[in-house]
């Protein structure tokens, strides 16, 4: 919904407009759960669900639900009569809420910095209602809570089924999730080669270091941010949240090791320092004699990167990248014990 914000006040600005969003998807289906599309009431679109297979029928359907008022859900399969007619005779099949209107929170949202899962219920006892959670209001823990988190940490839209109200219902999970951010403690070589890789994959890069002749332009052009400062400040300007990725690559413990507590003590979703095995198992007795519990130690991925077997900067970056992509999707990755 954020790509189509300005679609949305263009659209809305002459004719009331209402909203299709994959809820659901199995097999080949084109769009993942999340995909957006909005229709006007004159039939104007913006956005997809499916690449083009179904939109035409599904924009029917959201202009039917405009005229009665109330949401739907409609589902395209291969299953259906219907597959052929709406182009998705290749395989697989998608479940589109369609509503009369784009909702509030959904509209907030969208504006707001990110961070957010809006749970739309499909069915139920409230089925329609939607609940803004976040990844930080101190609310009861509840399975849809546990849910909705899990879904933001994931950055993927999703639906689920849960016990609410004593009763089972589905819940379409809706992911506004933060902007990606990587932040490097450290103007090495290796620095410069993962900017340019996490600026393909959408991350907002901040290189950091206490030393000035390792922090300048004509060797991080492509920086989105430059901080000169020792680790407790350059954290403190930079900013780590449940988005954040952090990289520690000086090699130097009296920048990595202030630099890692306060990064594993922080929400960052990544943690990882370079090193060799002998060097981490060194690093995390300090880290424990300073203070970090078992479970924060526990967290630091070290040596950083996937084992791909590559010795160059740009190896190097890509397998940090890696782990960096493979930890933000929930894929098993195994961190040194020590």
């Amino acid at each position: 919904m954020r790509a189509l914000l300005a679609d949305y006040a263009r659209l809305r600005a002459s004719e009331p407009v209402g909203r299709a969003v994959v809820t659901s998807v199995w097999g080949s289906a084109p769009q993942a759960e999340g995909a957006t599309m909005l229709v006007s009431a004159s039939g104007k679109m913006a956005g997809s669900v499916s690449g083009g297979c179904v939109e035409a029928a599904v924009a029917e359907e959201v202009r039917a639900a405009m005229a009665r008022g109330a949401a739907k859900l409609v589902r395209y399969g291969i299953s259906d009569e219907r597959a052929w007619e709406v182009g998705l005779a290749c395989g697989g099949s998608l479940e589109v809420l369609v509503e009369p209107a784009v909702s509030g929170p959904v509209l907030a949202a969208a504006e707001g910095p990110g961070g957010v899962v809006i749970a739309t219920f499909l069915d139920g006892a409230e089925p329609g209602r939607s609940v803004s959670i976040d990844d930080s209001s101190p609310v009861e823990v509840t399975d849809l809570v546990r849910a909705a988190r899990e879904a933001l940490r994931s950055g993927r839209s999703r639906t689920v089924r849960l016990p609410v109200g004593g009763t089972d219902a589905g819940a379409f999970l809706e992911v506004f999730p933060r902007p990606r951010k990587l932040v490097i403690f450290g103007g090495v070589h290796v620095a410069a080669a993962l900017v340019t890789l996490a600026h393909a994959l959408d991350y907002r890069t901040v290189v950091a270091d206490g030393r000035a002749s390792f922090l300048t332009r004509e060797r991080f052009p492509d920086a989105d941010q430059l901080i000169l400062g020792w680790p407790d400040e350059a954290f403190a300007q930079a900013g780590i949240d449940s988005a954040t990725a952090v990289a520690v690559l000086t090699h130097d413990p009296k920048f990595d090791d202030p630099a890692l507590m306060i990064a594993l003590r922080s929400p960052a979703m990544y943690v990882g320092a370079i090193g060799s095995k002998k060097t981490q198992a060194a690093r995390r007795e300090r880290l424990r004699a300073a203070g970090l519990t078992d479970d924060q130690v526990g967290r630091l991925f070290g040596p950083i990167g996937l084992d791909l077997g590559g010795r160059t900067p740009a190896e190097t970056a890509l397998a940090i990248m890696a782990e960096i992509v493979a930890v933000r999707h929930g894929a098993a990755v195994a961190r040194t014990a020590g």
